[in-house]
């Protein structure tokens, strides 16, 4: 049997910029044991330099694995950006450019191009509209890839199996998905020229189920857009209405991935996904200020239009979309967790989606908390989006 090298891939010199969906657990302070926790759900858009290219190398190692090189570039448009319930502000994590974010594929077995070792040695910048962190030791990346890229499939999770809470368990990513292994991780403020400042954190990478996770995709379309919603809450035994918003230029709101059928594996049709949802109101019967948000081992799932289309192009507007969309809501005191998705529909008039109303048909579903306990059952659900910003990339830097 001939021996492959990556060689036979004919991978063309030019950087890979495809889009992005990541999670991290931060915990707040500087005690890590007692800080405030929570996980905020991210994305946006990466680009890997790579062998090809000038300056990055192809070789065959010791034990006889093929392996090239990779490297994560800075640039203001790429990186990843989310909202934190607990600062109540936008968070983005950039790469750290004084520092080198490098990497490599290599061959697990000697002469097998795939299943590979993906690996990135990240050094990242964290950014608020008042923070501005480094970290200091290198955050190890790995995971196993099947493909260059290695996109994963779509509408599938980033777990074999569903984890549930923030709390340190054994954790077992699926393929194509890559995560921190070095953590937990101390943040520290920064000067201008991302240097570290005294030896106070600020916050912490946590161990745990999002544990600095992420994984490619490549929808046609991505649609970040402001949403307003109302939902309809079941809380002992009362019925309680509760108004939620969120703007996109604070990384909230909702963003939604469309894929043509050129981008699945599933014949016909566009294939649609919630990626994020950060939608914030006040809720006195739970405690206060609470935020819905999407959740991450379980992908919202959906469709738009007729299911018979042969490219995202060839979709007719108005047209149908559905999901059914898996929700966390986030509470002063703790996270709960829906039981089952909840199904969402609408019509969309065109890609600009303002105006587009998504409603909650059929069964709502408990929402309970990491030990089973249901505290309240969402029965409703409405969300309308405003200003969108619609395309193929979604940039950091917007």
């Amino acid at each position: 049997m001939e021996r492959e090298t990556y060689e036979s891939l004919n991978l063309a010199p030019k950087p890979i910029r495809p889009h992005i969906l990541a999670a991290a657990t931060i915990v707040y302070g500087d005690d890590y044991y007692n800080g405030r926790r929570e996980t905020i759900n991210l994305s946006g858009f990466v680009q890997m330099n790579k062998w090809p290219m000038p300056g990055f190398e192809h070789r065959i190692d010791e034990r006889g694995r093929s392996v090239f090189d990779t490297e994560l570039i800075s640039a203001p448009e790429v990186g990843i950006k989310g909202f934190s319930y607990e600062l109540n502000d936008r968070i983005q994590i950039l790469s750290n450019p004084l520092l080198p974010n490098t990497g490599h594929v290599r061959q697990i077995a000697p002469g097998k191009n795939f299943p590979a070792e993906f690996h990135i040695q990240r050094f990242g910048i964290l950014e608020t509209s008042t923070l501005r962190l480094v970290h200091r030791n290198v955050i190890d990346i790995y995971g196993v890839v099947d493909a260059i890229p290695p996109f994963k499939r779509p509408l599938t999770g980033g777990y074999l199996g569903v984890p549930r809470g923030d709390q340190p368990i054994e954790l077992v990513q699926a393929p194509n998905v890559v995560r921190g292994t070095t953590l937990p991780e101390a943040w520290y403020p920064s000067t201008d020229d991302n240097q570290s400042i005294g030896i106070t954190p600020t916050v912490f990478f946590a161990d745990s189920p999002a544990a600095c996770m992420s994984m490619l995709v490549d929808p046609s379309m991505i649609i970040q857009t402001s949403t307003e919603a109302t939902l309809t809450l079941q809380v002992g035994g009362r019925t309680v209405r509760v108004d939620l918003q969120g703007s996109h230029t604070l990384a909230a709101g909702m963003e939604i991935l469309l894929f043509g059928p050129e981008k699945h594996d599933e014949g016909r049709g566009v294939l649609a996904q919630i990626a994020r949802v950060a939608l914030v109101g006040e809720c006195a019967e739970l405690g206060g200020r609470v935020m819905l948000r999407a959740s991450w081992p379980k992908p919202s799932g959906g469709t738009l239009g007729e299911g018979t289309e042969e490219a995202l192009s060839r979709v007719r507007f108005p047209a149908e979309l559905h999901f059914d969309a898996e929700f966390d809501l986030v509470t002063p005191t703790e996270v709960l967790y829906s039981t089952n998705p909840v199904h969402l529909s609408g019509s969309l008039a065109d890609l600009e989606p303002e105006g587009t109303n998504l409603a909650l048909s059929g069964q709502g579903t408990p929402l309970v908390t990491t030990g089973d306990v249901e505290k309240a059952r969402i029965t409703g659900l409405s969300l309308v989006m405003r200003e969108a910003i619609v395309g193929k990339h979604a940039a950091v830097n917007v």
